[in-house]
């Protein structure tokens, strides 16, 4: 299992894109039995970020499990991805025989009690 924030995830494939390390990041996503990507749609998604993901999720489609956590509605991926074909493809990749669960109701992050 991997686990990553999907801004982080991004940021890290930029860095191997300048270091070097970007097949093997590409390669490490590809092989985990589970990604999940948390807190998908926060911040803005550039060209390079959006083929980025492409790649992640041409990787693991129809072999491996993944997780996407949003508090954004699917019906807004595809703006907030923003080219259109692009976005298409991610979306026929990530959506397609995908199980939705839409949670509702208050944070399940509880504030601390204080000493």
């Amino acid at each position: 299992m991997l686990y990553r924030r999907l801004p982080r995830l991004l940021d890290e494939l930029g860095l191997g894109r300048a270091d070097g390390t970007y097949g093997r990041r590409l390669g490490q996503c590809a092989r985990a039995d589970l990604l999940i990507l948390d807190d998908l749609g926060l911040g803005t998604l550039g060209e390079r970020q959006r083929h980025d993901l492409l790649e992640v999720l041409e990787d693991r489609y129809g072999r491996v499990s993944t997780v996407v956590t949003s508090q954004m509605p699917i019906a807004k991926w595809h703006d907030w991805i923003g080219e259109p074909t692009v976005a298409d493809a991610i979306l026929d990749r990530l959506v397609h025989n995908a199980y939705k669960i839409a949670l509702q109701g208050a944070s399940r992050r509880k504030p601390k009690d204080k000493d």
